[in-house]
């Protein structure tokens, strides 16, 4: 199989990228504009795999995305490349619209031009898989019941409704053109190789440093919490099984809230690293909350469990800690990182 990943040098676009060449066969072509948020050293190990290769494209180029098709002939699609950041895309919306919006148009056309010309076992194999969030389901209280394929839609930033948008593209392709597209929709991911403007790497590499800890507002905000290994291997499940028109919602069943989340990070590093000047939760800075922020995402995974037959390995803590090492094993890879945002680019808020 050759597998067409878009947005493959991302946070969990890479995740999925290891996993697949962690396997027994098959080839990754990796479509990546490289934008702040990617990082070639992210593919670990799997760098130099001859079964890999990088196409460095936007997906907006409709020329480009055609010649990816045309040349590499893939049997599948997974779509991840997409502007992520929240905050990012409050203080700039336009961005997000162009490349979560219009190209997912423009790759879907380019995919589905593609499909048109395949025959007989190929044509039936195909998939293309979208991946997006939970944030298009909107905001959630106490008491109410996770998120299911069934939530309406509901997005409330910049950020989720055009994701929003692009989930309905996908699905409008399906019912229109009977092209073989699926979704699927997730809670936040942490772990190795995370940009470090989202809240886990933020908070662990600012508690390290001895730097204050950003918490907007109270920190009550609640979000479901996966590891993106986990993922990744829900992802690629998908890839294999998963059937046109589905939506599977993944998610690990890890409620914490914002506050929960950082003082966790701070015992933990405590115990891996104490700081002579004392526990780290010293270090929490409450400041003032995001514009429109949602109170609580949380999804029921049931339906995509018995559909995929996958279920997440990692629990909280061992995700957790399991990400702090890693950071803390990786100065190479975050250090570069960080010099360069506070040498005058931005490095964002507190995602979550």
């Amino acid at each position: 199989m050759t597998h067409l990943i878009t947005g493959g040098f991302g946070f969990i676009g890479s995740a999925v990228v290891r996993r697949l060449l962690r396997g027994a066969g098959g080839s990754v072509v990796n479509v990546d504009k490289m934008t702040y948020a990617a990082t070639a050293g992210s593919l670990g190990m799997h760098a130099g795999d001859r079964r890999h290769v990088h196409v460095r494209a936007d997906i907006c180029d409709v020329e480009a995305m055609r010649s990816v098709f045309a040349t590499h002939r893939p049997t599948a699609v997974m779509h991840l490349a997409a502007e992520s950041h929240v905050d990012r895309s409050i203080d700039g919306p336009a961005e997000f619209i162009r490349t979560n919006v219009v190209g997912t148009q423009v790759l879907l056309e380019a995919a589905r031009e593609y499909w048109n010309g395949l025959e007989g076992e190929a044509k039936a194999a195909f998939r293309f898989h979208h991946v997006s969030t939970d944030e298009v389901f909107g905001s959630l209280y106490p008491g109410d019941a996770p998120f299911t394929p069934q939530t309406p839609y509901d997005p409330r930033s910049p950020y989720s409704a055009s994701k929003a948008a692009s989930d309905h593209l996908v699905r409008a392709w399906n019912h229109t053109y009977g092209f073989p597209s699926f979704v699927s929709n997730t809670t936040n991911n942490y772990g190795p190789w995370q940009f470090p403007e989202k809240l886990i790497p933020l908070v662990t590499l600012n508690a390290l440093e001895g730097k204050p800890l950003p918490v907007y507002g109270e920190g009550s905000n609640v979000r479901d919490w996966l590891h993106v290994e986990d993922h990744a291997e829900a992802l690629v499940t998908a890839l294999m099984r998963g059937q046109p028109g589905a939506t599977y919602c993944i998610g690990p069943r890890q409620e914490r809230t914002n506050l929960e989340v950082v003082k966790a990070i701070c015992a933990t590093l405590d115990r891996l690293r104490p700081d002579p000047a004392g526990p780290r939760e010293r270090l929490i800075t409450f400041v003032r909350d995001r514009p429109g922020h949602d109170f609580r995402y949380a999804m029921d995974p049931s339906g995509a469990e018995a559909a995929l037959g996958w279920k997440p390995r990692f629990d909280f803590e061992t995700g957790l800690e399991h990400t702090i090492r890693w950071y803390l094993d990786n100065e190479a890879w975050w250090g570069p990182i960080r010099e360069k945002a506070y040498a005058g680019q931005r490095l964002g808020g507190v995602k979550a």
